[in-house]
């Protein structure tokens, strides 16, 4: 396999194209979701539900989501969708300092389908802002 272009992103979301949103008044921490399939809740649970597996090779970017009923869909009608056939959804609070520093990005329906796009390289980092304990909420 060729290696993947470390701009494909670019390609797919041109930096003229306004898909972002600015972030409105935040506290202390910002509240993100995360859908996950069984193999990464897995994970979670081995990294005692304080942070979020590093990415895979072919996984360039982290994506917590801004609300529950978008992390709801992709856990329904994508990570449900093949074997094992389960969709988890998690819930989690992050240091608004660390949460701001990446763009809203809307990837469908600007009042559902907001996410942030944390580079893989920059995951740790982001796990180390994560408040407290990952949390379960749909199973």
């Amino acid at each position: 396999m060729a290696p993947r272009d470390p701009h494909w992103l670019h390609a797919l979301f041109p930096e003229n194209a306004d898909r972002t949103l600015p972030w409105g008044d935040v506290g202390e921490h910002v509240t993100l979701y995360r859908p996950v399939g069984l193999a990464e809740l897995r994970l979670l649970a081995l990294n005692g539900w304080q942070a979020f597996p590093p990415r895979l090779p072919d996984q360039p970017i982290f994506y917590p989501v801004l609300n529950f009923a978008y992390a709801e869909e992709i856990a329904r009608d994508w990570n449900a969708k093949t074997a094992p056939w389960a969709g988890f959804v998690t819930r989690f609070d992050v240091q608004a300092e660390v949460a701001t520093r990446y763009e809203i990005q809307v990837v469908g329906s600007e009042q559902t389908h907001q996410e942030l796009w944390v580079p893989a390289e920059e995951l740790d980092a982001f796990n180390a802002a994560v408040i407290g304990q990952i949390g379960v909420l749909v199973s």
